[in-house]
């Protein structure tokens, strides 16, 4: 372990300033909760002695400027200590004392009940636990090897959140990358929502799992003042190790009513309770904290949208996987400075591992942790990166998707690629066959869900997603399929391809992926008897091109077939319903072909048709709904 000097100026006046801080985000925390009539007062009361310290001693940011590279970063992973929070923020002068007590809770309101970046002081949304910390890694990751700035991410975490597989995820990975610009600040209150935790106050316990998992444990006093001192002294002067300090602290801290007792978490102190503690710990004040000055310096790296991206070329009718296009853009991306790279331990199979090549300084091994790796995007996203992440869709949708769904609250830019999908995979069998995903990605805040059908569509959307603001997942197939499209042909958001569209057509097919190709050889069969169909390629499914749809739908009578290597439910079939109905179209026959069941190991021309989504298939429903 390296450290520098961990002195740190202490001195009875110091002392006495943290003393009287900390008195003063106890009784915020209490009127603020009191107030609204709900919240979660006695989980910051525990650790506002912690927070005061850090504000007072070792935070280094500039609250009138909190874009600026430098500032350190602090985290509230237990998000639920948002009144401790915001009276921090009114401690530094950002928001003042109306918003606190008038705001909080409220509709319209900036101070939700969990912290949100619809305050510029918030990077990332938490409230869902085990997830503030594996963000800060991300955080971290781009401070040492991106930015290479010297900020810190301090992380206030909850006992309880440690339960959670995640938070030693992040851990771990933190250790692997050295990341001693990482510290996690655990409130050890030994009560949980309905309880005591499951190590209590054990320190020796936690000691030795943050020990086991690469860092460094510092276990103290929660309430000494001079041990929170030298502890955050220790932890910022530690420079190739995360530290975790381990606080023993009392829930309740300052309320000898509701001091180490069961029943009150998530709870508003009432007014007998309330008022007496306010008083005995001096009652509201207006102490105002200027918090050190961040370090001077600039990003080592200069975003450089502007860069020339020379895209690969493919030649029409030449087999390709889509997996293999993502690779190849993806590298192609590396030549803008802010793209990074993360993978899941699968980049051979993912072709995510190609960018390595580009640019390994700006390429990531999450391994396999999924949920880490979302994390550790939406971490680089916070500082401005334009993250793309990778795995196999079945793992990167299933395991990550909270992470995802609170990325899409914090309304961060991350880009996600799901490989391997459908049971287009063949012989792997179900439990790598991700027929969730597209119904999973449609229902995130902010999402763009991309599921291209050849090599060219994969290389411009793969380009798109990177300057698209919110959550983009592209979905991307295993096997080798025929280049459609030529090099310079464009495939915008919320756009189709329309294949062999005539006046006499009298079907709509409609796929995306795997299904465009099934669709066209179903075309094909049909146009040798007779029957005209055209083929949309719906590579935009969220945003959707409702205009080409409505368009079909009038063309074709109404008559429409949607294809899909998914679930019925929420995947292609819905979303192009969806699109219709809303339209209120007056003539629909929409019959929707889909994955049914568990499917099994075999040839992927076999499930295909097993599933029922084959060419031979949708000419068989096509002719059906035509003949009537």
């Amino acid at each position: 372990m390296s450290t520098e000097s961990a002195s740190t100026t202490w001195d009875p006046s110091l002392a006495e300033r943290c003393r009287a801080l900390a008195a003063q985000l106890r009784v915020d925390s209490i009127r603020v909760t009191s107030r609204a009539g709900s919240g979660h007062a006695t989980s910051s009361l525990s650790a506002a002695d912690l927070m005061a310290v850090l504000l007072v001693n070792h935070l280094r940011y500039d609250w009138q400027r909190p874009e600026l590279a430098a500032n350190d970063h602090l985290v509230f992973s237990k998000g639920h200590a948002s009144p401790l929070l915001y009276a921090v923020f009114r401690a530094a002068g950002a928001v003042d004392e109306t918003e606190l007590l008038d705001t909080y809770r409220q509709l319209g309101g900036r101070l939700q009940g969990h912290p949100t970046p619809a305050l510029p002081w918030v990077d990332v949304a938490t409230g869902s636990l085990g997830q503030g910390l594996p963000d800060a890694v991300g955080i971290a990751l781009a401070g040492k090897y991106l930015d290479r700035l010297p900020y810190q991410a301090w992380v206030l975490c909850g006992d309880s959140e440690l339960a959670e597989g995640s938070m030693w995820e992040a851990l771990d990975k933190a250790a692997y990358y050295r990341l001693g610009n990482l510290t996690a600040i655990v409130d050890v209150n030994r009560l949980g929502q309905n309880g005591p935790t499951e190590l209590g106050w054990n320190l020796d316990r936690y000691a030795d799992r943050v020990r086991a998992f690469g860092a460094q444990p510092l276990p103290i006093d929660g309430h000494d003042l001079g041990a929170i001192n030298d502890a955050l002294a220790t932890a910022r002067a530690t420079t190739d190790q995360p530290s975790v300090i381990l606080a023993r602290t009392i829930k309740g801290k300052g309320v000898p009513e509701v001091e180490d007792k069961n029943g009150w978490h998530g709870k508003a102190l009432p007014e007998d309770i309330a008022e007496p503690a306010i008083k005995a710990l001096g009652g509201p004040t207006q102490i105002r904290i200027a918090t050190q000055a961040p370090a001077s310096g600039v990003p080592a790296i200069k975003p450089n949208p502007a860069a020339t991206v020379k895209l690969p070329s493919y030649t029409v009718g030449d087999a390709v996987a889509t997996r293999t296009a993502f690779g190849d853009a993806v590298s192609a991306l590396a030549a803008r400075p802010e793209v990074v790279m993360l993978d899941g331990e699968v980049g051979n199979s993912t072709k995510a591992g190609e960018f390595s090549k580009a640019a390994p300084d700006r390429f990531f091994e999450m391994f396999i942790s999924e949920q880490q790796m979302v994390a550790a995007a939406a971490g680089l996203s916070v500082r401005g990166y334009v993250a793309f992440a990778a795995s196999f869709a079945a793992f990167l949708v299933s395991r990550g998707y909270d992470f995802i769904r609170m990325a899409g609250v914090s309304e961060l830019n991350i880009r996600l690629v799901g490989t391997h999908a459908g049971v287009e995979i063949g012989q792997d069998g179900p439990s790598q066959m991700a027929l969730e995903d597209l119904a999973a990605m449609r229902a995130i805040h902010t999402s763009t869900v991309l599921y291209p059908a050849d090599a060219p569509s994969t290389a411009r959307l793969v380009q798109t997603m990177a300057d698209t603001p919110g959550i983009c997942y592209l979905r991307a197939t295993r096997g080798d399929y025929p280049v459609l499209y030529e090099p310079d042909e464009e495939f915008p958001l919320a756009g189709a391809k329309v294949h062999g569209a005539s006046d006499d057509d009298a079907v709509t097919l409609v796929g995306a992926g795997v299904t465009v190709h099934e669709c066209l050889g179903a075309a094909a069969q049909l146009a040798d008897e007779g029957i005209a169909a055209r083929v949309i390629d719906l590579y935009s499914i969220k945003p959707i091109d409702q205009e080409t749809l409505l368009a079909a739908c009038r063309a074709t009578g109404g008559r429409i077939i949607t294809v899909e290597d998914h679930y019925p439910e929420g995947g292609l079939g819905s979303a192009v319903a969806d699109a219709l109905t809303e339209a209120q179209v007056p003539e629909l026959e929409l019959v929707r072909l889909a994955v049914q069941g568990l499917p099994a190991s075999g040839e992927p021309a076999e499930l295909l048709e097993a599933a029922g989504i084959s060419a031979r298939h949708i000419a068989e429903a096509a002719r059906s709904l035509v003949r009537g």
